[in-house]
């Protein structure tokens, strides 16, 4: 089982993916040739030589880009409780001004700007946890760096570990505060002894900062599910589903199967209730511009964030319950289990809650329902939740039922 050990990230339960780099200027397509792949890998798979792919840097210029406004909305308007940025994706292209590599946006790019430090200042001045995804074993640019598909078995990657990689670690370790979690990924052929020296490398620095699962050998400290997975029944310790709003992490200016807010809730909710954390992706485009279909179903979603954030927040991990509830999805904490229900319902029903109920109140204004625990005819134990007329056809909204006990929360089918 895995445990962080620490209280932020098994109470934060959702937090803000960022994807931007060079790969967003060309949106999926290079040349006429579209990636059928995710964007942010079209330099592996379309073969783009590197000193080719260099080049765009040279185009890089950010002008749509804020990262006090993306912080901003993602803290007070989406809901999200920590962000995690591609501080160098497999691309190899450092989005700070990192001293080992000039191949990065302050030197090569006209932004010309730190990004690291933007957003270090923004998540500081808005109380957001700020976290760095760093690709520690894939780098397409370096002749020794490790890529996916492709003949590794003449790359020396203890060179590429000694000078690039170990070297910016230590970079994002010492300038730029509190690093949250180091978020790596794709550990591809690294050794035990490799993925542990990194390990140590961070602890030396900030003892405090979270090792993301993909570290590689087993290691890490939470679970990281794969991409848009979530574990079907509850998982016990501490995890985490990487997902996307569409079909790709980087910006795909093709890619308009987006994820309806309804969904998006829904697998919060679900992920929640099963103890794991949402850790949900956007991909500005070339210009640092967030696409507008991702605001819209961020700010849907975070307004029942916001509104159920004590069903939400804090909560831990739901038993197994004995049905399969269509209509709604199920969060706790100690003597409260909180029902969001999904889909309009006449009533709130039920079965085979073991509890002794105290009451029932709606989450986002405190309204205190008529509530009731009775036997049914087979002999199960059965609460119901009267709602009020307007809400009958409503959705989308928690309802909390205070019970007398921390366990058990169900009882069997009786059958």
């Amino acid at each position: 089982m895995k445990d962080t050990r620490q209280k932020w990230f098994k109470d934060a339960k959702y937090g803000l993916f960022i994807h931007w780099g060079l790969y967003s200027l060309l949106g999926g397509e290079h040349k006429g040739q579209k990636t059928e792949h995710i964007a942010e890998w079209i330099m592996n798979y379309l073969d783009i030589p590197a000193e080719e792919y260099r080049e765009l840097a040279k185009s890089f210029r950010g002008e749509n880009f804020s990262a006090e406004d993306i912080v901003r909305r993602a803290k007070e308007e989406w809901g999200m409780q920590y962000l995690v940025f591609t501080s160098k994706h497999h691309e190899g292209f450092a989005m700070w001004d990192s001293k080992c590599s000039d191949y990065n946006v302050v030197k090569a790019s006209p932004y010309g700007k730190d990004v690291l430090k933007e957003f270090q200042l923004a998540c500081r001045k808005y109380g957001m946890k700020f976290c760095l995804y760093y690709s520690q074993a894939q780098d397409w640019d370096d002749p020794d760096g490790y890529a996916y598909g492709k003949d590794n078995s003449h790359k020396n990657f203890r060179k590429y570990m000694d000078n690039k990689c170990i070297p910016q670690l230590k970079e994002l370790l010492t300038e730029y505060g509190e690093i949250s979690i180091l978020w790596f990924d794709t550990p591809m052929d690294m050794k035990e002894e490799e993925s542990r020296e990194l390990i140590e490398l961070v602890k030396s620095y900030q003892p405090a900062c979270i090792i993301s699962g993909r570290i590689g050998n087993g290691l890490g400290e939470y679970l990281s599910t794969g991409d848009n997975f979530i574990p079907r029944l509850t998982y016990e310790g501490d995890w985490e589903v990487p997902a996307t709003l569409n079909d790709t992490w980087g910006f795909n200016k093709d890619d308009e199967n987006w994820k309806e807010p309804d969904d998006i809730l829904r697998l919060l909710l679900k992920i929640v209730s099963r103890g794991g954390n949402y850790l949900l992706n956007i991909g500005p485009d070339g210009t640092g511009k967030v696409p507008e279909r991702s605001c819209e179903i961020l700010s849907e979603v975070g307004k029942y964030v916001r509104e159920n954030a004590e069903a939400i927040f804090g909560t831990k991990r739901v038993d197994l319950y004995p049905y399969d509830l269509e209509w709604a999805q199920l969060t706790r904490k100690d003597h409260k289990l909180y029902v969001h229900v999904l889909r309009p319902q006449m009533r709130i029903e039920l079965l085979n809650v073991a509890n002794r109920v105290k009451g029932a109140y709606l989450v986002r204004d405190g309204q205190k329902l008529v509530c009731r625990a009775r036997k049914i005819c087979e002999g199960d134990s059965m609460v119901e939740v009267d709602l009020p007329a307007d809400l009958k056809r409503g959705r989308k909204y928690a309802v909390c039922i205070e019970l007398e006990e921390e366990e058990p929360i169900f009882e069997p089918i009786r059958g």
